[in-house]
């Protein structure tokens, strides 16, 4: 006994163990003991999580996903009938032979590798399938370093056993498929399926599975290992795959950054909406998942059409009248987009045209103009800070005199600057935030009478909700893309009645063709309402319009801010628009909006045949009785001096009981009267006037106390 090595102690105790390990395992049979407890095959199934959140459309398809886990990759449980018969082949020739032959532990293979290694002062090796899953789901029989110890063997080895005792052999085959780690970060078939190969589980071949079968024991290992463990599994299970298909297919994935591509990515904005973070794996939104893929369709066709004219990016919003839930959110599907993450949805940009209508629906709600009331269409200058302010049309032509119908039909520029005179752009600026439109976030100053023209930057999302407030009659409320959120409150922001003569307007197919002429993609054979615009230097382009039902709006241009080569809304956005509402009206109609109480209709004629008669739409007390000549005399009067927006600064040198300022104005033969906040001062052209300081605003009034004129001036 005192001559015995070293070395055949070890194989004395390493036998003890292993007879040990197996009398004690056959006891606990022997008493019915369970050993460890163990979640079920469905418990385990059912707690895999996913290193993806999807998101469900309102139908319950999903229409994108989302990775929310760092730690590690991991796609859906794919059951055994559903992996290539190669797979399992390899994986159960490479890491257990006797799998299906064996209660949970290969003794003869434990044994071998317990003598094998005892020298190394740990035990490890010849793990069964069943044992490397039960250390998965038992955690007492996982390794705490890189050799495991007597005690944590004989623990996994009880796991093993009591797995085998209430799992079925298919059941820890496709468990352990789908939990162990293949490569890097892929854990389970399907990860390392998609990622190193692009397919499913189902598709895998002999020389693909023998490569992912070789990854298991190092999922770290170098490429030239695997490719020598591979072509050894090959030649010892017979494999028609030859060394060198091996060795291509190696060098083609293994030496890359595995990709996996979303088999479902239609929102990515959305889902990062409402899955960022992690917390909620699986959330259901508003959107019609048929309705979001036409819509991009839609929008990636026009703009493959203006990629010429220097048109990278676009996207598009449709919301249900009713309900403000969101159908479709497209917002960004430029393929050759400089900035392919930005949310053109939410991405303030200059609005151009499109807050016209809310400008004149505010005229007419406080009764300074009619849908026939004369404005000019003639050359403007207005004072500004920085010099004169000189407003022009698109096409630098000016029309004379036109009714405020056609000056908003046919997008003219000069009489909306002169609206915006009459309600001030501090009401108006008011006005626009009460619709929701949050990103003016400047003082009325700021923006000066530009803002008749949209020089301020808004948001797609915001312009479409303010055209859906019109679409309801003045009342706006908020949108919603979260299916589980509350139902809609919508308040009263605008008059009822000058919402449905604005829409009326937009939807005026013959007003519009002064400009864009009788067929162009903004008409439609059901009834619609939409403004187009373009920002300055052509930067922006829009179309926004609803219909009875559904609110859209597109926008298309380009994120850094590069203008547009010769695109207007009529031909950029425009065609996408009128797309998405063929689409949506295929089989849905849409009828024009009845009267309401407080409106009514009149016939109304103009001199000179300035424009065709036609019966319009008025707020009650404001339509003339009976058949009215609609005269240019009602715009003539101004208001000369002081112009818009001018500081007049007091004499310090003169007693402030002498000073005077000097109200001057245009009358053109009618009787005037002047008003200084709403303070009666005089009929006479020219007034003087003892200053105050302070702002001020300063109004003309004919006879039938309708606003001819009004500027806003501050005395220092």
């Amino acid at each position: 006994m005192a001559g015995m090595t070293m070395k055949a102690w070890r194989l004395i105790l390493a036998a003890i163990f292993v007879g040990a390990a197996a009398f004690a395992v056959t006891l606990a049979a022997g008493l019915n003991l369970s050993g460890p407890a163990l979640p079920s095959f469905e418990e385990v199934r059912a707690s895999c999580r996913l290193s993806d959140a999807v998101l469900i459309d309102r139908h319950g398809s999903v229409i994108h996903e989302l990775r929310v886990d760092p730690t590690g990759r991991r796609l859906d449980w794919v059951a055994l009938a559903d992996i290539s018969p190669a797979l399992t082949r390899a994986v159960v020739a490479a890491e257990d032979r006797r799998f299906r032959d064996h209660g949970g532990v290969d003794w003869v293979a434990l044994a071998a590798s317990t003598l094998r290694h005892v020298a190394s002062g740990g035990l490890r090796g010849a793990s069964t399938i069943s044992m490397q899953l039960a250390a998965r789901l038992d955690a007492a029989a996982a390794p705490r370093g890189p050799k495991r110890t007597w005690r944590e063997k004989l623990r996994q080895v009880s796991a093993a056993l009591a797995l085998e005792r209430s799992w079925s052999k298919d059941e820890i085959l496709e468990a352990y498929l789908n939990l162990i780690t293949f490569r890097g970060e892929l854990q389970g078939i399907a990860a390392a399926s998609r990622g190193l190969f692009d397919k499913d589980p189902s598709g895998l071949g002999e020389a693909e599975s023998l490569l992912l079968a070789s990854l298991i024991p190092s999922s770290r290992t170098t490429a030239d290992a695997v490719v020598r463990r591979a072509a050894r599994l090959a030649e010892r299970t017979g494999s028609a795959s030859g060394a060198e298909e091996i060795a291509a297919l190696a060098a083609e994935v293994l030496g890359r950054p595995y990709r996996i591509r979303p088999q479902v990515a239609l929102a990515p904005h959305v889902a990062r909406m409402l899955l960022a973070g992690g917390e909620v794996r699986r959330a259901q939104c508003t959107l019609d998942g048929d309705l979001q893929a036409f819509v991009q369709e839609a929008l990636n066709r026009q703009l493959a059409q203006l990629a010429e004219r220097n048109v990278r990016d676009g996207a598009a919003l449709v919301v249900d009248n009713a309900t403000g839930e969101i159908l479709a959110y497209a917002a960004n599907q430029g393929s050759t987009s400089s900035a392919p993450h930005v949310d053109g949805i939410r991405a303030p940009r200059q609005a151009g045209s499109t807050l016209k209508p809310f400008l004149y629906g505010l005229a007419i709600e406080k009764r300074f103009l009619t849908a026939a009331s004369i404005l000019e269409d003639t050359p403007l200058q207005i004072p500004a800070e920085g010099g004169l302010y000189v407003p022009e049309n698109y096409d630098r032509e000016f029309l004379g005199p036109v009714s405020l119908r056609t000056a908003l039909s046919a997008s003219l520029n000069i009489p909306a600057v002169r609206t915006l005179m009459l309600v001030t752009p501090e009401a108006f600026v008011e006005r626009l935030r009460a619709l929701g439109m949050e990103s003016l976030d400047r003082e009325a100053d700021y923006y000066g009478y530009s803002l008749a023209l949209g020089s301020a930057d808004v948001t797609l999302y915001e312009l479409v909700n303010a055209y859906r407030t019109l679409a309801n009659g003045g009342r706006w409320g908020r949108l919603k893309i979260d299916a589980g959120g509350a139902a809609e409150n919508t308040v009263p922001v605008m008059d009822r009645r000058a919402a449905l003569i604005v829409s009326s307007i937009l939807s005026d197919r013959e007003a519009r063709s002064a400009t864009f002429g009788l067929e162009n993609p903004l008409a439609t054979r059901y009834w619609t309402a939409v403004k187009t615009g373009t920002s300055k230097d052509m930067r922006d382009n829009w179309c926004v319009g609803y219909s009875e039902r559904y609110t859209v709006g597109v926008w298309v241009g380009n994120f850094p801010g590069e203008p547009m080569w010769n695109v207007s809304g009529m031909s950029g956005a425009a065609p996408v628009w009128l797309d998405i509402m063929n689409h949506l009206h295929r089989r849905t109609a849409s009828r024009a909006p009845g009267a309401v109480a407080g409106i009514v209709s009149r016939p109304v004629s103009f001199r000179d045949n300035l424009e065709p008669p036609r019966t319009e739409w008025f707020i009650e007390g404001t339509e003339p009785p009976g058949e009215i000549v609609a005269e240019k005399r009602h715009a003539v009067a101004r208001i000369l001096y002081p112009q818009p927006a001018t500081i007049i600064t007091l004499d310090p040198d003169i007693p402030p009981e002498l000073q005077r300022v000097s109200f001057v104005g245009r009358f053109a033969g009618e009787t005037h009267e002047w008003r200084l906040d709403d303070r009666a001062l005089g009929s006479s052209a020219t007034l003087a006037w003892k200053p105050e300081r302070g702002r001020h605003v300063l109004t003309l009034v004919d006879r039938e106390n309708r606003v001819a004129d009004s500027v806003s001036f501050v005395v220092k």
